[in-house]
């Protein structure tokens, strides 16, 4: 069945996440293009989630920056550079994945990196309930250095075309002017999803797809052979069967 509105949609994907007990805690991705509203529907879960009584942690990929010279070593306009050179893949497993995966301590941080100082940052660790809930949204979560480490992955479908007009209208002042900001879509943003894509295919590998082109009417789509079927079958969200 098909979900008609969006406060439905977040009760059946809630429902769904909750549902699924590892006995730790349960690391949940929110992927998909720039501007797709990967921050807002984290968000959102993460509310539905803790009003159930949930620990929710939190927290976004954009924690994990690499220094700025890093990322524009390629040039500020490349698409590989955002995509091979933007994140510290390192540090987001050491720090955030692992501690509260299978042989995990459950001490982990959130952030290593404070992107507007462009320098490195130190967290005392907090120690996470064994039943918490980490949600983190960004980009290319689904890369082969951090897959095996989620245990869901949800990913937020656009179309081109749509990301690319939400970003500009939101990036304007801060990407330097309109003119500046479609210039960075067209040559650095949307050319790293699509490299992304061709080597992860992660609208596929995602054991959600969360349509967001209509964002009062989404539709939520379970993949049948992922991991968030079990929680579908427990609690019986009304969602489109992939």
């Amino acid at each position: 069945m098909t979900i008609s509105n969006r406060p439905a949609a977040l009760k059946a994907l809630a429902d769904a996440v909750s549902s699924i007990d590892l006995a730790r805690p349960l690391r949940v991705a929110i992927d998909g293009r720039t501007a797709s509203g990967k921050t807002t529907l984290a968000d959102e879960l993460a509310k539905e989630l803790r009003s159930s009584g949930r620990e929710v942690i939190r927290t976004s990929i954009d924690g994990f920056h690499r220094p700025k010279a890093e990322r524009y070593a390629r040039g500020r306009y490349s698409h590989e550079g955002y995509y091979y050179d933007g994140r510290d893949l390192i540090a987001i497993n050491s720090l955030l994945l692992l501690p509260l995966g299978p042989e995990g301590n459950r001490e982990y941080r959130t952030a290593s990196f404070d992107l507007l100082k462009d320098e490195p940052i130190e967290q005392f660790a907090k120690i996470a309930l064994a039943d918490a809930i980490l949600i983190v949204d960004g980009t290319f979560l689904q890369r082969p250095e951090l897959a095996p480490n989620w245990d869901l992955a949800i990913f937020i479908d656009t179309n081109k075309a749509t990301s690319e007009k939400r970003g500009v209208g939101r990036d304007t002042e801060l990407l330097g002017g309109i003119d500046a900001a479609r210039q960075l879509y067209a040559s650095r943003y949307q050319p790293a999803y699509d490299l992304y894509e061709s080597i992860c295919a992660p609208s596929t590998n995602a054991d959600a797809l969360f349509n967001n082109e209509d964002i009062e009417n989404p539709v939520l789509k379970i993949n049948a052979s992922g991991r968030l079927q079990r929680g579908y079958e427990r609690s019986g969200p009304k969602a489109v069967m992939a």
